[in-house]
């Protein structure tokens, strides 16, 4: 008797196994993908100049899978992800611009995770692969070298600013620990990304609920002396003067939000107009509707 082939074998084990565990199963395919009709309604990417508004959208897709007939099983992500832009400050029939991805379904990548700049939105898979897409182009994508230097816990990438020398800084738990990476920083030219502790020029950012550099100057919100009170310091020495009172402020692209209220950052001055953004897709000025995006 001849010796039995390896795909013999396999097949017969394959058998053997069906028999046993579902009686007599058949071999079941994936199904195909299935979009849904609708878009998401979509949330705020991030903003442009001093009227315009981002908004990021997607579709949904599912799909049924299973090896044998008795372990199916769903499979659902995203994809097509979209951008839109609106004006915030009046009412307008509809985005000013748009743009969608014809990409395939994706469980481990978005390109919509937040904003740059002015016009550039990030995303990434949280860990080496990096996307920047910048308005009026497709996005593209970056594989990083990744590195660490003075520490070994890394972190999950939410925030992506602008930072010194042309570079990119990741924000971490810049008040972290031990051996905690406490910020990362991005070389799109070098495709490097290297996580580092605050050395002592830097120290002084550990407080900051944002930061991020403009040119050779890096401004941080941060809690002020007294309480519900927050600050903008610039090189963590000058304090920036802000015509409101406000509790905690971040960066979006030029633009500041402090507490609700949308605030341009020009020439080293903050100056806000009374645009207000609670989240969402509705703007207010005085209490009132001025914007509700479709």
């Amino acid at each position: 008797m001849k010796d039995m082939g390896p795909k013999l074998i396999a097949g017969l084990m394959l058998e053997f196994a069906c028999v046993c565990m579902w009686g007599c199963g058949d071999l079941k395919k994936d199904g195909p993908v299935e979009w849904d009709k609708e878009r998401t309604i979509g949330k705020v990417i991030g903003f442009m100049d001093d009227s315009l508004v981002i908004v990021g959208d997607w579709r949904g897709w599912n799909q049924e899978k299973g090896t044998f007939v008795h372990d199916g099983g769903m499979a659902s992500g995203i994809g097509h992800q979209g951008l839109r832009v609106y004006n915030y400050r009046v009412q307008e029939d509809g985005p000013r611009w748009t743009d969608t991805l014809d990409n395939e379904n994706t469980n481990d990548f978005t390109y919509l995770v937040g904003l740059l700049s002015d016009s550039v939105i990030w995303g990434g898979n949280g860990n080496e692969s990096f996307s920047f897409w910048k308005l009026g182009q497709k996005p593209v994508v970056m594989n990083m070298a990744v590195s660490k230097d003075g520490c070994n816990t890394i972190f999950k990438q939410e925030k992506m600013r602008t930072w010194l020398n042309g570079k990119i800084l990741l924000k971490g738990p810049l008040g972290a620990g031990g051996d905690s990476c406490q910020y990362a920083v991005l070389d799109t030219i070098a495709k490097t990304l290297t996580y580092k502790h605050l050395d002592d020029k830097l120290k002084w950012i550990e407080k900051c609920d944002d930061v991020r550099a403009w040119e050779s100057d890096v401004y941080c919100f941060m809690p002020g002396e007294s309480a519900f009170e927050a600050v903008l310091l610039r090189n963590g020495l000058d304090t920036i003067d802000v015509p409101i009172n406000f509790t905690v402020g971040d960066f979006w692209g030029d633009v500041l939000r402090l507490n609700a209220n949308l605030c341009d950052f020009f020439d080293g001055k903050v100056a806000c107009s009374g645009a207000i953004w609670r989240g969402g897709l509705v703007f207010y000025k005085d209490e009132e509707i001025v914007a509700e995006l479709e």
